[in-house]
């Protein structure tokens, strides 16, 4: 199965690269956004739950487009980890992928948000090769949402949103000889990486692009504490409650400003 980029944040040796449900259907963009939950809750309650484009982003970017000896086995990872922390609510995160193709180790490491999309069961974010990153994922609870983000293309952009719906478990595409992310030092006994399973849930009818993100993250800006920001090479990043309420309202001005509806599927 396809795999997700991870963008080295230089925590970890090597180039870390940068990682669909069917029967989607389309609704209006403003009232999506509260039916699919991916904005905080008002009252307070939340739910439990690469080289040019990288020197201007300084993100390295992983995910490869190999068969998987894996699928079958991805059904019997449980949902929760009683290893990964348990945080209250939602918690928001921002996952970064290549949608146009570039060859690792001669596959194919590209992945969208329609690859997600077409995708009819959890689809395993494996090919993170940094620690901040991997230590991101580890944090991730069941039904925490992340925008999934275009990286490493002509235009970088949060394109939509996936929820996480298997808690981390061990990335075994680092087991495998030729695959795009193989390590070597990781192991079956101590296995260094780590993936979460996610699933699609919206396209926005219109991305946000990195250049708005940078003005929105202006001294001042609603985004100027964004780690997205602050550490751009990170591919697995945090986003606060604030920035993915003000993101999602600013995804649905833009889709009905164009005339435009996001694309929802199902929970």
């Amino acid at each position: 199965m396809p795999r997700k980029r991870g963008v080295n944040d230089g925590s970890a040796t090597g180039d870390e690269p940068t990682p669909k449900r069917p029967r989607s259907s389309r609704q209006a963009a403003v009232a999506s956004s509260k039916e699919l939950h991916i904005s905080p809750d008002r009252s307070g309650n939340k739910r439990k739950k690469k080289k040019e484009e990288e020197k201007k982003t300084g993100e390295a970017t992983p995910r490869q487009a190999e068969p998987s000896s894996d699928s079958d086995s991805d059904s019997a990872v449980p949902a929760v980890n009683p290893e990964a922390p348990r945080h209250d609510g939602e918690w928001y995160w921002l996952m970064k992928a290549e949608p146009e193709p570039r060859l690792e180790n001669g596959i194919d490491v590209s992945f969208s948000i329609d690859d997600l999309r077409a995708k009819s069961k959890p689809e395993g974010w494996d090919g993170i090769r940094a620690y901040a990153a991997r230590n991101n994922l580890r944090q991730m609870n069941v039904h925490d949402k992340s925008f999934f983000y275009h990286s490493n293309c002509k235009e970088p952009a949060i394109v939509g949103i996936m929820e996480i719906v298997k808690e981390f478990s061990p990335d075994k595409t680092a087991l495998r000889p030729g695959a795009p992310y193989f390590d070597p030092a990781s192991t079956e006994e101590n296995p260094r990486w780590s993936l979460v399973h996610v699933e699609f849930r919206r396209k926005f009818g219109v991305p946000i692009t990195l250049r708005e993100l940078r003005e929105l993250g202006k001294p001042g800006g609603v985004l100027e504490n964004m780690q997205m920001l602050k550490q751009s090479r990170l591919s697995v990043s945090r986003v606060s409650s604030s920035e993915w309420a003000a993101l999602c309202r600013l995804a649905d001005e833009k889709a009905i400003e164009a005339g435009l509806e996001h694309e929802d599927g199902t929970c």
